[in-house]
């Protein structure tokens, strides 16, 4: 069985430019970039575009996701509502690890209005870095998963 590299980014009108630079990056690591947000800056609605991308990771679609919105928020509640989701919001490169490392976490949300390109690339890296470490994290997950039922 190959691994699903398979990487979903949207946004709302408020990131667009920072999604964009993301993707183009993320592509240059190896992943098959779906990016499903928006292209023009008319005004949008976040739990839409956080729905969509939540969707496409819970179905398995994609492995991972990141989703953006003025500041990385409101699409990241919307994300969590779908069952299967666990999205941080990150506006630090150790936040960004330690969600993948402790929490399983399949989504990152960043806030366009909260951080620079250049950290946003690097908090990419670290959650895209990461992996699950299990052990003592694995029954905190589970505890998380038993949420949804």
């Amino acid at each position: 069985m190959t691994k699903n590299t398979r990487i979903v980014l949207s946004s709302d009108h408020a990131a667009i430019e920072l999604r964009q630079s993301i993707a183009e990056h993320v592509a240059k690591l190896g992943w098959d970039v779906v990016d499903i947000g928006p292209t023009t800056p008319e005004s949008t609605h976040y739990p839409k575009h956080g729905e969509a991308a939540a969707r496409r990771v819970a179905s398995g679609d994609c492995a991972l996701g990141i989703i953006l919105c003025g500041t990385g928020q409101g699409i990241m509640m919307a994300a969590n509502k779908i069952k299967g989701i666990r999205c941080g919001v990150c506006s630090d490169s150790f936040s960004a690890r330690m969600i993948r490392q402790h929490n399983d976490a399949n989504m990152l949300s960043i806030g366009a209005r909260v951080v620079g390109e250049g950290l946003a690339l690097d908090i990419v890296d670290a959650f895209l870095s990461a992996e699950f470490e299990g052990g003592r994290h694995a029954e905190r997950v589970e505890l998380i998963r038993s949420l949804e039922h």
